[in-house]
Protein backbone atom coordinates (compact mmCIF):
# COMPACT_ATOMS: atom_id res chain seq x y z
CA UNK A 1 0.00 0.00 0.00
CA UNK A 2 1.16 3.89 -0.75
CA UNK A 3 2.64 5.22 2.09
CA UNK A 4 0.60 8.13 2.06
CA UNK A 5 -2.78 6.30 1.87
CA UNK A 6 -1.40 3.81 4.74
CA UNK A 7 -0.57 6.95 7.12
CA UNK A 8 -4.13 8.81 5.79
CA UNK A 9 -5.78 5.49 7.13
CA UNK A 10 -4.03 5.87 10.19
CA UNK A 11 -4.94 9.76 10.62
CA UNK A 12 -8.20 9.15 10.11
CA UNK A 13 -8.78 6.25 12.48
CA UNK A 14 -9.48 3.55 10.05
CA UNK A 15 -6.14 2.19 11.36
CA UNK A 16 -5.77 1.67 14.86
CA UNK A 17 -2.74 2.61 16.98
CA UNK A 18 -4.23 0.90 20.60
CA UNK A 19 -1.75 -2.23 20.65
CA UNK A 20 1.29 -0.70 18.66
CA UNK A 21 3.36 -3.82 19.97
CA UNK A 22 0.74 -5.95 21.07
CA UNK A 23 0.81 -9.59 19.93
CA UNK A 24 -3.14 -9.41 18.49
CA UNK A 25 -1.94 -7.48 15.42
CA UNK A 26 -2.03 -9.95 11.94
CA UNK A 27 0.81 -7.75 10.67
CA UNK A 28 3.53 -8.35 13.31
CA UNK A 29 3.03 -12.22 13.34
CA UNK A 30 3.17 -12.01 9.37
CA UNK A 31 6.34 -10.02 10.53
CA UNK A 32 7.54 -12.90 12.45
CA UNK A 33 7.18 -15.44 10.00
CA UNK A 34 8.83 -13.40 7.07
CA UNK A 35 11.69 -13.08 9.37
CA UNK A 36 13.02 -16.00 8.01
CA UNK A 37 14.79 -13.99 5.55
CA UNK A 38 17.13 -11.57 5.18
CA UNK A 39 18.57 -8.52 2.93
CA UNK A 40 22.18 -8.36 2.45
CA UNK A 41 24.07 -5.09 0.91
CA UNK A 42 27.83 -5.70 0.51
CA UNK A 43 29.86 -3.90 2.49
CA UNK A 44 31.93 -2.41 -0.05
CA UNK A 45 28.98 -0.89 -2.15
CA UNK A 46 30.06 2.10 -0.65
CA UNK A 47 33.05 2.02 -2.37
CA UNK A 48 31.65 0.97 -5.76
CA UNK A 49 28.80 3.24 -5.72
CA UNK A 50 26.18 0.68 -6.26
CA UNK A 51 24.57 -2.09 -3.67
CA UNK A 52 24.09 -5.52 -4.46
CA UNK A 53 21.37 -6.94 -3.23
CA UNK A 54 21.01 -11.15 -2.18
CA UNK A 55 18.48 -13.16 -0.19
CA UNK A 56 19.48 -15.29 2.12
CA UNK A 57 18.00 -17.89 4.67
CA UNK A 58 17.73 -16.41 8.65
CA UNK A 59 19.99 -18.58 10.32
CA UNK A 60 18.14 -18.67 14.07
CA UNK A 61 19.46 -21.99 15.22
CA UNK A 62 23.45 -21.28 14.72
CA UNK A 63 25.41 -19.90 18.14
CA UNK A 64 27.39 -17.25 16.33
CA UNK A 65 25.08 -16.18 13.48
CA UNK A 66 25.77 -12.46 14.45
CA UNK A 67 29.09 -13.09 13.68
CA UNK A 68 28.27 -14.25 10.28
CA UNK A 69 25.81 -11.10 9.03
CA UNK A 70 26.95 -8.23 7.47
CA UNK A 71 24.61 -5.29 7.16
CA UNK A 72 21.74 -8.08 7.05
CA UNK A 73 18.40 -6.31 6.73
CA UNK A 74 15.55 -8.63 8.37
CA UNK A 75 12.92 -8.50 5.63
CA UNK A 76 10.09 -9.90 3.75
CA UNK A 77 10.27 -7.94 0.06
CA UNK A 78 12.80 -4.54 -0.95
CA UNK A 79 11.79 -4.52 -4.17
CA UNK A 80 10.97 -0.77 -4.38
CA UNK A 81 12.36 0.40 -1.35
CA UNK A 82 12.07 3.94 -2.38
CA UNK A 83 8.90 3.74 -4.50
CA UNK A 84 6.72 5.85 -2.41
CA UNK A 85 9.31 8.67 -1.58
CA UNK A 86 10.23 11.68 -3.98
CA UNK A 87 11.61 11.27 -7.40
CA UNK A 88 14.44 13.07 -6.01
CA UNK A 89 15.38 10.50 -3.94
CA UNK A 90 15.21 8.10 -6.37
CA UNK A 91 17.78 10.13 -8.46
CA UNK A 92 20.48 10.30 -5.99
CA UNK A 93 23.93 9.32 -6.59
CA UNK A 94 26.24 9.25 -3.85
CA UNK A 95 30.19 9.04 -4.56
CA UNK A 96 32.07 8.48 -1.35
CA UNK A 97 35.27 8.81 -0.99
CA UNK A 98 36.53 6.63 1.53
CA UNK A 99 38.94 8.16 4.35
CA UNK A 100 42.04 5.96 5.14
CA UNK A 101 41.88 4.87 9.01
CA UNK A 102 45.12 5.08 10.30
CA UNK A 103 46.45 1.88 11.00
CA UNK A 104 48.24 2.07 14.23
CA UNK A 105 48.58 -2.18 14.64
CA UNK A 106 48.43 -3.31 10.73
CA UNK A 107 52.13 -4.95 11.08
CA UNK A 108 51.12 -6.28 13.46
CA UNK A 109 48.15 -8.30 11.69
CA UNK A 110 49.85 -8.97 8.32
CA UNK A 111 47.92 -11.34 6.97
CA UNK A 112 49.90 -14.46 5.64
CA UNK A 113 48.73 -16.54 2.38
CA UNK A 114 47.86 -20.22 2.78
CA UNK A 115 47.23 -22.66 -0.32
CA UNK A 116 45.50 -25.90 -0.45
CA UNK A 117 41.79 -26.11 0.43
CA UNK A 118 41.59 -22.70 2.42
CA UNK A 119 39.07 -22.57 4.86
CA UNK A 120 36.30 -25.29 4.86
CA UNK A 121 34.88 -27.92 6.83
CA UNK A 122 37.26 -30.65 8.27
CA UNK A 123 40.62 -28.72 6.60
CA UNK A 124 43.21 -27.46 8.92
CA UNK A 125 45.32 -23.69 7.78
CA UNK A 126 48.46 -24.00 8.67
CA UNK A 127 50.16 -20.41 9.25
CA UNK A 128 52.43 -18.27 11.08
CA UNK A 129 52.41 -14.87 13.01
CA UNK A 130 55.38 -12.61 13.99
CA UNK A 131 56.99 -12.11 10.89
CA UNK A 132 56.10 -8.44 10.22
CA UNK A 133 57.27 -7.22 13.39
CA UNK A 134 61.08 -8.46 14.08
CA UNK A 135 58.74 -11.02 16.71
CA UNK A 136 59.88 -14.99 16.67
CA UNK A 137 57.37 -16.79 13.95
CA UNK A 138 54.87 -18.74 15.16
CA UNK A 139 53.23 -21.37 13.43
CA UNK A 140 49.70 -21.42 14.47
CA UNK A 141 47.37 -24.04 12.76
CA UNK A 142 43.46 -23.66 12.84
CA UNK A 143 40.83 -26.25 11.84
CA UNK A 144 37.66 -25.43 10.81
CA UNK A 145 34.80 -27.59 12.17
CA UNK A 146 31.86 -26.54 11.61
CA UNK A 147 29.65 -23.29 9.35
CA UNK A 148 28.11 -21.50 12.42
CA UNK A 149 26.88 -18.95 9.52
CA UNK A 150 26.55 -17.96 5.63
CA UNK A 151 25.63 -14.90 4.24
CA UNK A 152 26.65 -13.24 0.36
CA UNK A 153 29.85 -11.59 2.79
CA UNK A 154 30.91 -15.53 2.86
CA UNK A 155 31.04 -18.01 5.75
CA UNK A 156 31.56 -18.05 9.49
CA UNK A 157 32.99 -21.07 10.89
CA UNK A 158 33.77 -22.50 14.36
CA UNK A 159 37.13 -23.76 14.62
CA UNK A 160 39.64 -24.60 16.91
CA UNK A 161 43.27 -23.90 17.37
CA UNK A 162 45.23 -27.16 17.36
CA UNK A 163 48.41 -25.66 19.57
CA UNK A 164 46.53 -24.07 22.10
CA UNK A 165 43.07 -25.96 22.15
CA UNK A 166 41.12 -22.59 22.01
CA UNK A 167 38.08 -22.39 20.38
CA UNK A 168 37.71 -19.55 17.54
CA UNK A 169 35.27 -18.20 14.88
CA UNK A 170 36.86 -17.63 11.63
CA UNK A 171 35.13 -15.30 9.16
CA UNK A 172 35.50 -15.94 5.70
CA UNK A 173 35.18 -13.65 3.36
CA UNK A 174 35.89 -12.91 -0.22
CA UNK A 175 38.52 -10.35 -0.95
CA UNK A 176 38.02 -8.22 -3.55
CA UNK A 177 41.18 -7.42 -5.22
CA UNK A 178 40.78 -3.66 -6.24
CA UNK A 179 39.69 -2.79 -2.55
CA UNK A 180 41.14 -3.09 0.46
CA UNK A 181 38.89 -5.06 3.36
CA UNK A 182 37.78 -2.09 5.37
CA UNK A 183 36.65 -4.61 8.16
CA UNK A 184 40.41 -5.56 8.56
CA UNK A 185 41.30 -2.46 9.06
CA UNK A 186 38.96 -1.29 11.73
CA UNK A 187 39.87 -4.50 12.93
CA UNK A 188 42.89 -4.01 13.90
CA UNK A 189 42.42 -1.23 15.58
CA UNK A 190 39.92 -2.63 18.51
CA UNK A 191 40.54 -2.96 21.90
CA UNK A 192 38.01 -3.02 24.22
CA UNK A 193 36.06 -5.02 26.98
CA UNK A 194 32.67 -4.66 24.91
CA UNK A 195 34.38 -5.28 20.99
CA UNK A 196 34.69 -8.45 20.18
CA UNK A 197 39.11 -9.31 19.59
CA UNK A 198 40.89 -10.29 16.28
CA UNK A 199 43.18 -12.58 16.90
CA UNK A 200 44.78 -13.46 13.56
CA UNK A 201 44.33 -12.88 10.12
CA UNK A 202 45.22 -14.42 7.12
CA UNK A 203 44.36 -15.23 3.12
CA UNK A 204 43.26 -18.05 1.35
CA UNK A 205 43.51 -19.02 -2.37
CA UNK A 206 40.90 -21.19 -4.29
CA UNK A 207 42.11 -23.03 -7.68
CA UNK A 208 39.39 -20.50 -9.28
CA UNK A 209 42.36 -18.06 -8.39
CA UNK A 210 39.89 -16.60 -5.71
CA UNK A 211 41.02 -15.20 -2.82
CA UNK A 212 39.41 -15.35 0.98
CA UNK A 213 40.14 -13.17 3.61
CA UNK A 214 40.41 -15.07 6.92
CA UNK A 215 39.15 -13.26 10.21
CA UNK A 216 40.21 -15.81 13.47
CA UNK A 217 38.20 -13.99 15.95
CA UNK A 218 37.51 -14.44 19.63
CA UNK A 219 34.62 -16.93 20.05
CA UNK A 220 31.27 -15.96 21.89
CA UNK A 221 28.38 -18.36 21.89
CA UNK A 222 25.42 -16.45 22.61
CA UNK A 223 24.15 -13.44 21.06
CA UNK A 224 21.18 -11.37 22.11
CA UNK A 225 19.42 -12.68 19.76
CA UNK A 226 19.37 -15.49 21.06
CA UNK A 227 18.65 -14.63 24.55
CA UNK A 228 15.53 -12.88 24.18
CA UNK A 229 14.19 -15.52 22.09
CA UNK A 230 14.38 -17.84 24.92
CA UNK A 231 12.30 -15.62 26.92
CA UNK A 232 9.67 -15.08 24.02
CA UNK A 233 9.20 -18.76 22.93
CA UNK A 234 8.11 -19.09 26.73
CA UNK A 235 6.11 -15.84 26.95
CA UNK A 236 8.31 -14.57 29.41
CA UNK A 237 10.34 -11.32 29.51
CA UNK A 238 13.71 -10.75 29.69
CA UNK A 239 14.47 -9.71 33.59
CA UNK A 240 15.49 -6.52 33.50
CA UNK A 241 19.17 -6.28 35.44
CA UNK A 242 19.56 -8.37 31.80
CA UNK A 243 18.13 -5.44 29.56
CA UNK A 244 20.17 -3.06 31.63
CA UNK A 245 22.97 -4.84 31.74
CA UNK A 246 22.86 -5.51 27.79
CA UNK A 247 22.05 -1.60 26.78
CA UNK A 248 24.94 -0.43 29.01
CA UNK A 249 26.96 -2.23 27.77
CA UNK A 250 25.99 -1.63 24.14
CA UNK A 251 26.28 2.23 24.83
CA UNK A 252 29.77 1.42 26.86
CA UNK A 253 31.42 0.26 23.46
CA UNK A 254 29.91 2.98 21.43
CA UNK A 255 31.26 5.28 23.19
CA UNK A 256 34.50 3.53 22.64
CA UNK A 257 34.28 3.16 18.89
CA UNK A 258 32.61 6.80 18.01
CA UNK A 259 34.88 8.49 20.40
CA UNK A 260 38.18 6.68 20.78
CA UNK A 261 38.40 5.10 17.48
CA UNK A 262 36.10 7.64 15.94
CA UNK A 263 33.88 4.80 13.46
CA UNK A 264 30.28 4.14 13.22
CA UNK A 265 29.11 0.83 13.40
CA UNK A 266 25.87 1.37 11.23
CA UNK A 267 24.41 -1.96 11.67
CA UNK A 268 23.13 -2.46 15.31
CA UNK A 269 21.24 -4.97 16.40
CA UNK A 270 20.50 -8.02 18.21
CA UNK A 271 22.30 -10.59 16.05
CA UNK A 272 25.06 -8.39 15.63
CA UNK A 273 25.74 -8.36 19.83
CA UNK A 274 27.46 -11.91 21.28
CA UNK A 275 27.01 -12.20 24.63
CA UNK A 276 28.79 -14.54 26.93
CA UNK A 277 26.01 -16.52 28.54
CA UNK A 278 27.74 -17.04 32.25
CA UNK A 279 29.59 -13.71 32.71
CA UNK A 280 26.56 -11.80 30.38
CA UNK A 281 29.61 -9.61 29.38
CA UNK A 282 28.32 -8.22 25.73
CA UNK A 283 30.36 -7.53 22.84
CA UNK A 284 29.57 -5.62 19.71
CA UNK A 285 30.46 -7.67 16.58
CA UNK A 286 30.35 -7.53 12.47
CA UNK A 287 31.94 -4.88 11.33
CA UNK A 288 31.51 -4.94 7.55
CA UNK A 289 29.40 -2.53 7.66
CA UNK A 290 31.54 0.21 10.10
CA UNK A 291 32.81 3.61 8.68
CA UNK A 292 34.74 6.53 9.59
CA UNK A 293 31.99 9.38 9.30
CA UNK A 294 34.53 12.41 7.84
CA UNK A 295 32.10 15.45 7.93
CA UNK A 296 30.79 16.95 4.69
CA UNK A 297 31.33 13.68 3.03
CA UNK A 298 28.48 11.90 1.85
CA UNK A 299 28.07 7.96 2.67
CA UNK A 300 25.32 5.80 1.26
CA UNK A 301 21.94 5.88 2.95
CA UNK A 302 21.17 2.68 2.48
CA UNK A 303 22.30 0.93 5.45
CA UNK A 304 21.49 -0.90 8.61
CA UNK A 305 19.19 -3.66 9.22
CA UNK A 306 15.60 -2.26 8.00
CA UNK A 307 14.13 -2.59 12.02
CA UNK A 308 16.80 -0.57 13.44
CA UNK A 309 17.38 2.02 10.95
CA UNK A 310 16.97 5.51 11.79
CA UNK A 311 14.77 7.60 9.88
CA UNK A 312 17.19 9.97 8.65
CA UNK A 313 18.50 7.08 6.14
CA UNK A 314 15.06 6.53 5.71
CA UNK A 315 14.70 9.82 4.49
CA UNK A 316 17.39 9.41 2.34
CA UNK A 317 20.20 11.58 4.28
CA UNK A 318 23.75 11.15 3.48
CA UNK A 319 25.58 13.47 5.37
CA UNK A 320 23.87 11.55 9.18
CA UNK A 321 26.47 10.94 12.29
CA UNK A 322 27.04 7.99 15.21
CA UNK A 323 23.34 9.22 16.33
CA UNK A 324 21.98 6.57 13.52
CA UNK A 325 24.03 3.87 15.96
CA UNK A 326 22.18 5.64 19.12
CA UNK A 327 18.76 5.19 16.94
CA UNK A 328 19.66 1.29 16.52
CA UNK A 329 20.19 1.22 20.50
CA UNK A 330 16.76 2.60 21.22
CA UNK A 331 15.32 0.38 18.93
CA UNK A 332 17.54 -3.09 20.34
CA UNK A 333 16.79 -1.68 24.27
CA UNK A 334 12.71 -1.16 23.43
CA UNK A 335 12.93 -5.26 21.85
CA UNK A 336 14.60 -6.14 24.90
CA UNK A 337 11.61 -4.67 27.06
CA UNK A 338 8.87 -5.83 24.74
CA UNK A 339 9.83 -9.15 23.55
CA UNK A 340 9.41 -8.05 19.55
CA UNK A 341 10.57 -5.42 17.61
CA UNK A 342 9.44 -2.11 18.02
CA UNK A 343 9.61 -1.05 14.45
CA UNK A 344 8.78 -4.04 12.44
CA UNK A 345 8.76 -2.34 8.69
CA UNK A 346 7.77 -4.66 5.83
CA UNK A 347 9.69 -2.75 3.30
CA UNK A 348 11.80 0.14 3.33
CA UNK A 349 8.66 2.62 3.61
CA UNK A 350 6.84 0.58 5.60
CA UNK A 351 9.20 1.49 8.20
CA UNK A 352 8.61 5.30 7.98
CA UNK A 353 4.80 4.07 8.51
CA UNK A 354 5.89 2.14 11.59
CA UNK A 355 8.23 4.77 13.51
CA UNK A 356 5.57 7.69 12.82
CA UNK A 357 2.29 5.96 14.28
CA UNK A 358 4.65 5.51 17.48
CA UNK A 359 6.83 8.93 17.14
CA UNK A 360 3.93 10.80 15.44
CA UNK A 361 4.32 13.01 12.03
CA UNK A 362 8.02 14.66 12.39
CA UNK A 363 8.09 17.95 12.16
CA UNK A 364 9.46 20.44 9.07
CA UNK A 365 12.10 21.08 11.51
CA UNK A 366 12.60 17.33 12.66
CA UNK A 367 12.68 16.52 8.22
CA UNK A 368 15.31 19.24 8.24
CA UNK A 369 17.23 18.26 10.75
CA UNK A 370 17.11 14.62 9.51
CA UNK A 371 17.95 15.62 5.81
CA UNK A 372 17.98 19.46 4.93
CA UNK A 373 17.91 18.29 0.89
CA UNK A 374 14.45 16.56 1.72
CA UNK A 375 11.34 18.96 0.25
CA UNK A 376 8.69 16.76 0.62
CA UNK A 377 6.50 17.69 3.65
CA UNK A 378 3.39 16.24 3.00
CA UNK A 379 2.60 13.82 5.57
CA UNK A 380 -0.63 13.51 6.87
CA UNK A 381 -0.57 14.67 10.38
CA UNK A 382 -0.22 11.89 13.07
CA UNK A 383 -0.28 12.58 16.75
CA UNK A 384 2.59 10.72 18.79
CA UNK A 385 1.63 7.71 21.00
CA UNK A 386 2.51 7.81 24.49
CA UNK A 387 5.85 6.19 25.85
CA UNK A 388 3.53 5.06 28.94
CA UNK A 389 1.65 3.32 26.57
CA UNK A 390 4.00 1.84 24.05
CA UNK A 391 6.21 -0.30 27.12
CA UNK A 392 4.28 -2.34 29.95
CA UNK A 393 3.21 -0.08 32.56
CA UNK A 394 5.51 -2.05 35.18
CA UNK A 395 8.60 -1.04 33.64
CA UNK A 396 10.70 1.85 35.89
CA UNK A 397 9.70 5.28 34.59
CA UNK A 398 13.65 5.49 33.81
CA UNK A 399 13.15 2.74 31.27
CA UNK A 400 11.07 4.61 29.56
CA UNK A 401 12.81 8.00 29.66
CA UNK A 402 15.80 6.69 28.16
CA UNK A 403 13.91 4.95 25.21
CA UNK A 404 12.68 8.08 24.40
CA UNK A 405 15.87 10.51 24.89
CA UNK A 406 16.76 8.03 22.20
CA UNK A 407 14.37 7.77 19.90
CA UNK A 408 14.34 11.11 18.54
CA UNK A 409 13.45 12.33 15.29
CA UNK A 410 16.24 15.09 15.41
CA UNK A 411 19.64 13.10 15.41
CA UNK A 412 21.39 16.47 17.33
CA UNK A 413 18.48 15.44 20.35
CA UNK A 414 19.75 11.82 20.95
CA UNK A 415 21.87 11.26 23.69
CA UNK A 416 25.58 10.70 23.07
CA UNK A 417 26.31 6.85 24.21
CA UNK A 418 28.54 8.74 26.86
CA UNK A 419 25.59 10.10 27.96
CA UNK A 420 23.06 7.30 27.48
CA UNK A 421 26.09 5.60 30.04
CA UNK A 422 24.98 7.46 32.95
CA UNK A 423 21.42 7.62 32.58
CA UNK A 424 19.42 7.05 35.86
CA UNK A 425 18.08 3.62 34.21
CA UNK A 426 21.60 1.79 34.89
CA UNK A 427 21.67 3.02 38.50
CA UNK A 428 20.92 -0.27 39.45
CA UNK A 429 24.35 -1.43 37.91
CA UNK A 430 26.29 1.53 40.05
CA UNK A 431 24.90 -0.22 43.77
CA UNK A 432 27.51 -1.20 45.80
CA UNK A 433 27.80 -4.90 45.71
CA UNK A 434 25.58 -5.29 43.04
CA UNK A 435 25.51 -8.52 41.06
CA UNK A 436 24.39 -11.06 38.50
CA UNK A 437 21.15 -12.22 40.29
CA UNK A 438 23.11 -15.77 40.45
CA UNK A 439 25.60 -14.10 43.30
CA UNK A 440 28.39 -13.61 40.67
CA UNK A 441 29.95 -10.39 40.06
CA UNK A 442 28.93 -8.37 36.64
CA UNK A 443 31.35 -7.86 34.16
CA UNK A 444 33.79 -5.16 33.66
CA UNK A 445 31.28 -1.87 33.54
CA UNK A 446 33.72 1.10 35.01
CA UNK A 447 36.98 0.32 34.27
CA UNK A 448 37.29 3.76 31.73
CA UNK A 449 40.01 4.85 30.01
CA UNK A 450 40.92 8.91 29.80
CA UNK A 451 40.49 8.16 25.95
CA UNK A 452 36.97 6.82 26.79
CA UNK A 453 36.11 9.98 28.98
CA UNK A 454 37.84 12.71 27.17
CA UNK A 455 35.72 15.60 26.75
CA UNK A 456 32.94 13.95 29.69
CA UNK A 457 32.25 17.02 32.54
CA UNK A 458 32.88 16.37 36.01
CA UNK A 459 29.25 16.21 36.70
CA UNK A 460 28.97 13.37 34.32
CA UNK A 461 32.35 11.61 35.38
CA UNK A 462 30.89 11.27 38.76
CA UNK A 463 27.51 9.68 37.25
CA UNK A 464 29.38 7.25 35.32
CA UNK A 465 32.07 6.02 38.34
CA UNK A 466 30.56 4.76 41.20
CA UNK A 467 32.08 6.19 44.37
CA UNK A 468 32.82 2.85 45.49
CA UNK A 469 34.83 1.81 42.38
CA UNK A 470 38.41 2.19 42.48
CA UNK A 471 40.00 4.59 39.69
Amino acid sequence: MNVMRRLKSIASGRSTLSDPVGDSSPKRVKVEQDSKQRIDIESESEEKCTSTVTVEQNLGSTSVETTASSSNVVARDEKSLYDDLPQELHEMKIKDNKSEIPLMNIKDMEPTVVGGKGTETGEVIVTTIGSQTGQPKQTLSYKAERVVGTGSFGVVFEGRCLETGETVAIKKVLQDRRYKNRELQIMCLLDHDNVVCMKHCFYSTTGKNEVYLNLVLEYVPETVYRALRRYTKTNQQMPLIYVQLYTYQMCRGLNYLHNVIGICHRDIKPQNLLVNPLTHQLKHCDFGSAKMLVPGEPNISYICSRYYRAPELIFGATEYTNAIDMWSVGCVMAELLLGQPLFPGESGVDQLVEVIKILGTPTREEIRCMNPNYKEFKFPQIKAHPWHKVFNKRLPAEAIDLASRLLQYSPTLRCTALEACAHPFFDDLRVPNACLPNGQSFPPLFNFTPQELAGASDELRQRLIPKHVST
